[in-house]
Protein backbone atom coordinates (compact mmCIF):
# COMPACT_ATOMS: atom_id res chain seq x y z
CA UNK A 1 0.00 0.00 0.00
CA UNK A 2 2.90 2.34 1.20
CA UNK A 3 4.74 1.23 -2.28
CA UNK A 4 1.44 2.17 -4.32
CA UNK A 5 1.05 5.94 -2.75
CA UNK A 6 4.54 6.54 -3.44
CA UNK A 7 4.11 5.49 -7.35
CA UNK A 8 0.38 7.34 -7.51
CA UNK A 9 2.41 10.59 -5.60
CA UNK A 10 5.29 10.50 -8.35
CA UNK A 11 3.29 10.21 -11.20
CA UNK A 12 1.12 13.15 -10.06
CA UNK A 13 3.77 15.26 -9.41
CA UNK A 14 5.05 14.56 -13.13
CA UNK A 15 1.60 15.30 -14.52
CA UNK A 16 1.47 18.85 -12.06
CA UNK A 17 5.15 19.76 -13.74
CA UNK A 18 3.90 19.36 -17.40
CA UNK A 19 0.96 21.51 -16.45
CA UNK A 20 3.02 23.88 -15.44
CA UNK A 21 5.32 23.69 -18.11
CA UNK A 22 2.75 24.18 -20.62
CA UNK A 23 1.90 28.07 -19.53
CA UNK A 24 4.68 29.92 -21.62
CA UNK A 25 6.05 33.17 -20.57
CA UNK A 26 5.95 35.85 -22.86
CA UNK A 27 7.43 39.68 -22.36
CA UNK A 28 5.58 42.43 -23.44
CA UNK A 29 6.73 44.28 -26.41
CA UNK A 30 6.40 47.71 -25.40
CA UNK A 31 6.83 48.81 -29.61
CA UNK A 32 3.62 47.04 -30.27
CA UNK A 33 1.66 47.31 -27.47
CA UNK A 34 0.21 50.50 -25.82
CA UNK A 35 -1.73 51.51 -22.68
CA UNK A 36 -3.91 54.90 -22.89
CA UNK A 37 -6.42 56.70 -20.55
CA UNK A 38 -9.00 58.83 -20.79
CA UNK A 39 -10.84 61.35 -18.87
CA UNK A 40 -13.39 63.81 -19.08
CA UNK A 41 -12.45 67.63 -18.85
CA UNK A 42 -15.21 70.15 -18.23
CA UNK A 43 -17.73 67.29 -18.17
CA UNK A 44 -18.52 67.62 -21.91
CA UNK A 45 -15.25 66.75 -23.62
CA UNK A 46 -12.66 63.74 -23.13
CA UNK A 47 -9.07 64.11 -22.84
CA UNK A 48 -6.56 61.30 -24.01
CA UNK A 49 -3.29 60.68 -23.03
CA UNK A 50 -0.79 57.06 -23.11
CA UNK A 51 2.15 56.03 -20.99
CA UNK A 52 5.18 55.50 -23.20
CA UNK A 53 7.23 53.54 -20.84
CA UNK A 54 6.04 50.19 -19.44
CA UNK A 55 7.87 46.86 -19.25
CA UNK A 56 5.78 43.39 -17.97
CA UNK A 57 5.51 39.52 -18.69
CA UNK A 58 2.39 37.17 -18.94
CA UNK A 59 1.80 33.42 -18.78
CA UNK A 60 -0.58 32.16 -21.06
CA UNK A 61 -1.39 28.54 -21.85
CA UNK A 62 -4.73 28.70 -24.35
CA UNK A 63 -5.39 25.52 -23.49
CA UNK A 64 -6.03 26.11 -19.41
CA UNK A 65 -6.39 29.99 -19.88
CA UNK A 66 -7.77 30.29 -16.02
CA UNK A 67 -3.95 29.83 -15.06
CA UNK A 68 -2.65 32.96 -16.61
CA UNK A 69 -0.91 35.45 -15.05
CA UNK A 70 0.14 39.03 -15.85
CA UNK A 71 2.82 41.32 -14.38
CA UNK A 72 3.18 44.96 -15.42
CA UNK A 73 5.16 48.27 -14.74
CA UNK A 74 4.33 51.69 -15.66
CA UNK A 75 6.57 54.71 -15.36
CA UNK A 76 3.82 57.37 -14.94
CA UNK A 77 6.70 60.20 -15.54
CA UNK A 78 6.33 59.23 -19.56
CA UNK A 79 2.82 60.07 -19.79
CA UNK A 80 2.02 61.93 -22.26
CA UNK A 81 -1.20 63.81 -23.82
CA UNK A 82 0.72 65.88 -26.27
CA UNK A 83 0.34 68.99 -24.06
CA UNK A 84 3.42 69.77 -22.23
CA UNK A 85 2.34 72.06 -19.79
CA UNK A 86 -0.43 69.30 -18.92
CA UNK A 87 1.95 66.43 -18.93
CA UNK A 88 4.23 68.68 -16.55
CA UNK A 89 1.25 69.08 -14.37
CA UNK A 90 0.35 65.59 -13.86
CA UNK A 91 3.87 64.78 -12.88
CA UNK A 92 3.65 66.80 -9.96
CA UNK A 93 2.73 66.94 -6.76
CA UNK A 94 -1.06 67.62 -7.88
CA UNK A 95 -1.15 63.80 -9.64
CA UNK A 96 1.44 61.28 -10.07
CA UNK A 97 4.40 62.64 -7.70
CA UNK A 98 6.42 61.26 -9.88
CA UNK A 99 9.49 62.20 -8.00
CA UNK A 100 7.87 60.25 -4.98
CA UNK A 101 6.05 57.61 -6.83
CA UNK A 102 8.58 56.48 -9.79
CA UNK A 103 6.59 53.16 -10.51
CA UNK A 104 2.96 52.04 -10.75
CA UNK A 105 2.51 48.63 -10.82
CA UNK A 106 -0.32 46.19 -11.59
CA UNK A 107 -0.19 42.37 -10.70
CA UNK A 108 -2.67 39.49 -11.96
CA UNK A 109 -4.67 37.43 -8.86
CA UNK A 110 -7.03 35.55 -10.78
CA UNK A 111 -8.61 35.01 -14.35
CA UNK A 112 -11.44 33.39 -14.95
CA UNK A 113 -15.13 34.12 -16.96
CA UNK A 114 -13.45 32.68 -19.75
CA UNK A 115 -15.89 32.25 -22.71
CA UNK A 116 -15.07 32.22 -26.82
CA UNK A 117 -11.78 34.15 -25.85
CA UNK A 118 -13.25 37.06 -22.94
CA UNK A 119 -12.86 36.48 -19.82
CA UNK A 120 -12.08 39.00 -16.60
CA UNK A 121 -8.68 39.64 -15.17
CA UNK A 122 -9.03 40.30 -11.26
CA UNK A 123 -5.48 42.05 -9.55
CA UNK A 124 -4.16 45.02 -7.60
CA UNK A 125 -3.00 47.78 -9.26
CA UNK A 126 -0.44 49.79 -7.19
CA UNK A 127 -0.73 53.70 -8.05
CA UNK A 128 0.79 57.13 -6.10
CA UNK A 129 2.08 54.53 -3.55
CA UNK A 130 -1.41 52.84 -2.67
CA UNK A 131 -2.63 49.60 -3.63
CA UNK A 132 -6.26 48.79 -4.76
CA UNK A 133 -8.31 45.75 -6.40
CA UNK A 134 -9.39 46.41 -9.57
CA UNK A 135 -11.00 43.90 -12.74
CA UNK A 136 -10.03 44.22 -15.60
CA UNK A 137 -12.27 43.03 -18.75
CA UNK A 138 -10.02 41.26 -20.96
CA UNK A 139 -9.78 39.51 -24.74
CA UNK A 140 -7.39 36.81 -26.29
CA UNK A 141 -6.90 38.38 -29.45
CA UNK A 142 -4.64 35.40 -30.78
CA UNK A 143 -0.94 34.13 -31.52
CA UNK A 144 1.02 34.13 -34.42
CA UNK A 145 5.03 33.00 -35.02
CA UNK A 146 6.89 35.15 -36.77
CA UNK A 147 9.44 34.51 -39.51
CA UNK A 148 12.13 33.95 -37.03
CA UNK A 149 9.73 31.50 -35.23
CA UNK A 150 9.05 33.80 -32.59
CA UNK A 151 5.58 33.44 -30.92
CA UNK A 152 3.63 36.45 -30.46
CA UNK A 153 0.38 36.79 -28.50
CA UNK A 154 -1.76 39.68 -27.92
CA UNK A 155 -4.43 41.12 -25.61
CA UNK A 156 -6.89 43.93 -25.39
CA UNK A 157 -8.24 44.82 -22.04
CA UNK A 158 -9.54 47.79 -19.73
CA UNK A 159 -10.77 49.01 -17.05
CA UNK A 160 -11.90 51.99 -15.11
CA UNK A 161 -10.57 53.50 -11.50
CA UNK A 162 -11.08 56.30 -9.50
CA UNK A 163 -8.25 58.59 -9.42
CA UNK A 164 -8.97 59.72 -5.59
CA UNK A 165 -9.23 56.06 -4.07
CA UNK A 166 -5.28 56.60 -4.84
CA UNK A 167 -4.75 59.52 -3.29
CA UNK A 168 -4.59 61.92 -6.59
CA UNK A 169 -7.48 64.17 -5.25
CA UNK A 170 -6.58 67.30 -7.21
CA UNK A 171 -9.65 68.79 -7.53
CA UNK A 172 -11.20 71.99 -8.73
CA UNK A 173 -15.19 72.58 -8.79
CA UNK A 174 -16.84 74.14 -11.72
CA UNK A 175 -19.37 76.69 -10.86
CA UNK A 176 -22.08 74.67 -12.38
CA UNK A 177 -21.44 71.72 -10.91
CA UNK A 178 -19.12 69.02 -11.86
CA UNK A 179 -15.07 68.57 -12.16
CA UNK A 180 -12.14 70.38 -14.45
CA UNK A 181 -10.81 67.07 -14.62
CA UNK A 182 -13.14 64.16 -13.53
CA UNK A 183 -12.34 61.60 -10.66
CA UNK A 184 -13.64 58.58 -13.12
CA UNK A 185 -10.27 57.29 -15.53
CA UNK A 186 -10.75 54.56 -18.23
CA UNK A 187 -7.66 52.40 -18.86
CA UNK A 188 -7.02 50.59 -21.87
CA UNK A 189 -4.35 48.08 -22.50
CA UNK A 190 -3.12 46.56 -26.09
CA UNK A 191 -0.86 44.18 -25.14
CA UNK A 192 1.49 41.88 -27.34
CA UNK A 193 4.15 39.76 -26.33
CA UNK A 194 6.86 37.62 -27.42
CA UNK A 195 7.43 33.98 -25.71
CA UNK A 196 10.71 33.66 -24.34
CA UNK A 197 13.24 31.40 -24.94
CA UNK A 198 12.73 27.93 -23.22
Amino acid sequence: MKKGFMILALVLGVFSAVSISQAAVYKIDPDHSSITFKVKHLTISTVMGKFSKFSGTFNFDEKNPSQSKVTVTIDPASVDTGVKGRDDHLRSDAFFEVETYPTAVFKSTKVSDIKDGDFTIEGNLTLHGVTKPVVLKASYEGSIADDQGQTHAAFSAETEINRQDYGIDFSEALDKGGLLAANEVKLSFEVEGVQASQ
